[in-house]
Formats: C-alpha cells, structure tokens, sequence
C-alpha cells in the first residue's frame, strides 16, 4: 500500500438510529483490504465509541480513518462543548451524558476508556466551546 487510504465521514448528531454506521462500514472496508481480524476488532470498537461519544456530546462531527502501511489512524473531530476535565473524563464510569441518553442504554462513561485501550496511542485535543479532535493510532507492526 504506497499510499494511505483515507474513509471519510460525517457523524448525525443526536441522530441514535444512524449512530454505528461509520464503525460499521470502516469494519467492511477493513475487510476487504484484508485485514487481520483483531486488527478490525480494535479498530471498530474505538470508532464505535468515538462516534457514539460525538452523538451524545457534540452534535456529530468528522471521522477519518487513514490507513498506512504501519497503522491505522483515526480522527474524531467535533465543534462541541469540549471536555471540561480530561483526566476525569478518562476514568471508567464519569458520564456527563444526560439520564434521558442513559435510558437509552449509551453514557455508561466507558467511551474514552475504551478507545484508549483498543489502540495503540490516543490524543486528545480539546477547547470549552470549540470542540474536541481525538487522534487515535492502531499500529499495523
């Protein structure tokens, strides 16, 4: 693969009936090329969560998911709120989700904890009332 492939997509927000869609084609696309399935597994469950995170918190948003010959990179970008306490953020069960989102089945707060720990490295790039832009790498190698 000399060049890197790049899937591109808008995320609905608050839209729960297309939420998935994204993860889910990434997840076919990933196949066709042929990769390892562990691989796919990583990587659409870090998007699934990411995409889910820009329903619930940010009104949709970007995903791209460039694939090189040593990783795959995803982009999560969103123009919401922001995240008020990274590090508060990232520990399992905080959810700022509201109770109506969580009657649903979503805001559980294990969305960043496990895009973190289905990829290799994560970055998280956020601004209160700008938005929030999660750069996430799952090595290939």
């Amino acid at each position: 693969m000399p060049d890197a492939l790049v899937f591109h997509f808008d995320v609905d927000g608050e839209n729960f009936t297309s939420a998935g869609q994204a993860s889910t084609a990434v997840k076919r696309n990933l196949r066709q090329l042929g990769l390892p399935s562990e691989i796919i597994r990583r990587v659409s469950i870090a998007m699934y969560e990411g995409e889910i995170n820009m329903v619930i918190h940010a009104n949709g948003g970007a995903a791209d998911v460039i694939v090189h010959e040593d990783c795959i990179e995803i982009i999560l970008a969103d123009h919401g709120p922001g995240i008020k306490d990274v590090s508060l953020a990232m520990q399992e069960g905080y959810s700022t989700a509201p109770d109506n989102i969580r009657s649903l089945g979503f805001g559980a707060g294990m969305g960043l904890p496990n895009m973190k720990r289905y990829t290799d490295s994560m970055k998280i790039d956020t601004e209160l009332g700008v938005g929030t832009t999660i750069t996430m790498k799952v090595n290939l190698t």
